[in-house]
């Protein structure tokens, strides 16, 4: 049949399993929004900002496993989906962003809205494309959502100028390659891998687990879980890590890194053997790396090649999908009680309470989050999605995720304003959870503009926003690293509540102890999106650190629990 380039698209995104798209309308975008009115399968969902569009996708694509797809027209529209597009490659999640390009003629010519945003987002995406004939259309969208979603996932972007969007030609969809699709059997190579990995891990006194995404991403919950009870091997997990492993599990110990626990920092530091499971030793984990795990003999587990060994040398690489690859480890490995090591563990973890709150008379946002950690444990469907900052930190220490794939955050990136938005798609594609968004008052107001989209859509997301006045993880730098130099951190905002009631949004502030836990009832019996702010202590500061060139080994605790726990 003959279409139009924007009802190639249309039908192309069909095929491909897509039924939501976020986006916002311009110019060079009109002709695909216009074909959109024939296609209701494609619900649209409109976004204030651009950006919010690529973050949303973002979310939705974390929670449901599919590629997320983010729209904008060409030029401003094009570079505000630069943010989220990059978020999307730092943190492996499979995105397709579509932009709309002025027409072949004008290109090169700096017209009106022009932008070179291949170009641009070479560096942010697994691929980018220049779409010059309808006739390539279809061919593109089914080789973007492969290059999507094979491998390390990714974003990939195309980018279609308005007249190829308005060209006629015959439509033909390519059929899949089933043979890509089917999942390699695992090479001789990695078997004998598989098999020194096991020896290793059989042969350890002081082992444990580094389980990161790829966890997520390969979904290999199950594995994990047989892997760490069928060799007693306590679990640590990364922040993006953090839901891959049951938090509540015995050998659950929790995150480690710049501000994980200080028991696993030293429980990685004293390691003899380390099996890095999804995850690349990336500088919030290792700290400086000539200090990293001294003594621990290295398994390296990732998809992509070029991740093995980059950062941290590993002595046993196993290059794959995680899921396949622990399958064939588990019948191998061997249990064992390794008692002096779990005493070392619990000695730790006693002596070093890094989830100790500090006394105040003021609310604590640790406080806020140990209250509402108590409701998550009641809540099967629960969902958070937070932000950047301190209150991220906070909430990846106290919020005790178990079930899988159900904690969202910007960590590669780190981009603030991804907390609204990231929430709204994680709804989208989890309709029946309970989805939380966890805002710092900094990031909030990057894109609070999107409070309006979940009312707009009847999404009943429950934000939480910590006020603390300040761009809270800079001033907490600045104090610690930077002679107290309090410089352009305090951020007076607007009357959180009057401006969620501007947006017909119910709302409440709370700032003593006591009204936590009924404000938190009354927005989960609220049927759609409510708003918490909470007034919290304004200096507190995100405990335990690896100060800026430390090592895990010089990890800092809080110097008031600490105090209190000698």
């Amino acid at each position: 049949m003959k279409l139009k380039g924007s009802e190639i698209i249309c039908e192309s995104l069909l095929r491909e399993g897509v039924d939501v798209l976020f986006g916002h309308p311009g110019g060079a975008i009109l002709p695909f929004y216009d074909a959109l009115w024939s296609y209701p399968q494609l619900r649209h969902i409109l976004v204030r900002h651009e950006q919010s569009a690529a973050h949303a996708a973002d979310g939705y694509a974390r929670v449901t496993g599919k590629p997320g797809v983010c729209v904008a027209t060409s030029g401003p529209g094009a570079t505000n989906l630069i943010t989220g597009i990059m978020g999307a490659k730092a943190d492996s999640v499979p995105m397709v962003a579509i932009t709309g390009q002025v027409a072949r003629a004008a290109l090169g010519t700096e017209a009106f809205q022009e932008c070179d945003i291949c170009s641009i987002a070479s560096v942010c995406t697994k691929r980018t494309y220049l779409v010059l004939s309808a006739a390539d259309l279809a061919r593109t969208i089914r080789e973007a959502f492969q290059v999507a979603q094979e491998g390390r996932p990714g974003p990939v972007l195309i980018d279609v100028p308005r007249d190829v969007q308005l060209e006629e030609v015959e439509f033909e969809y390519p059929e899949a390659d089933v043979a890509r699709a089917a999942p390699p059997a695992l090479s001789p190579e990695v078997l004998e891998n598989v098999h020194k990995a096991a020896t290793l891990i059989n042969e350890a006194e002081r082992p444990v687990i580094i389980a990161g995404h790829g966890i997520v991403h390969s979904g290999a919950y199950e594995e994990l879980r047989q892997l760490a009870e069928a060799t007693g091997i306590p679990v640590i997990n990364t922040l993006l890590g953090l839901s891959g492993f049951p938090r509540n599990h015995p050998q659950s110990l929790g995150m480690l890194g710049m501000h994980g626990m200080y028991w696993c920092n030293m429980v990685v530091d004293q390691a003899d053997v380390l099996i890095g499971l999804g995850m690349r030793f990336d500088d919030r984990v290792t700290g400086r790396v000539s200090g990293f795990a001294p003594h621990a003999r290295i398994i390296h587990l990732d998809i992509e090649a070029s991740q093995v060994g980059r950062i941290v040398p590993a002595e046993v690489p196993l290059v794959g999908d995680a899921r396949p690859i622990l399958q064939a480890l588990i019948p191998l490995v061997k249990w064992a009680e390794r008692p002096e090591w779990m005493a070392a563990i619990g000695y730790l973890k006693s002596e070093h309470p890094s989830l100790a709150i500090p006394s105040s008379d003021a609310l604590m946002p640790q406080q806020v989050l140990a209250q509402l950690n108590e409701a998550i444990q009641q809540d099967d469907d629960a969902v958070v999605v937070t932000g950047v900052g301190q209150h991220q930190m906070w909430a990846a220490q106290y919020l005790f995720m178990n079930q899988p794939n159900s904690f969202v955050t910007s960590g590669g990136l780190g981009a603030m304003g991804f907390e609204v938005p990231a929430a709204l798609g994680a709804q989208i594609g989890r309709p029946g959870s309970t989805v939380r968004s966890v805002a710092g008052d900094g990031g909030f107001q990057m894109t609070m503009q999107e409070q309006v989209t979940p009312l707009q859509e009847k999404l009943p997301i429950k934000i939480a926003l910590f006020n603390n006045g300040y761009l809270g993880m800079v001033r907490q730098w600045q104090e610690m690293f930077f002679e107290g130099h309090i410089k352009e951190v305090p951020m007076p905002g607007p009357d959180y509540v009057k401006l969620a009631n501007a947006y017909s949004i119910p709302a409440i502030r709370v700032e003593h102890q006591e009204d936590v836990a009924d404000a938190l009832r009354q927005a989960q019996d609220y049927d759609g999106p409510f708003l918490i702010e909470f007034v919290v202590e304004q200096e507190t500061n995100v405990f335990p650190m690896v100060p800026p060139g430390g090592s895990l080994a010089d990890t800092i605790e809080d110097p008031r629990t600490a105090m209190a726990a000698r």
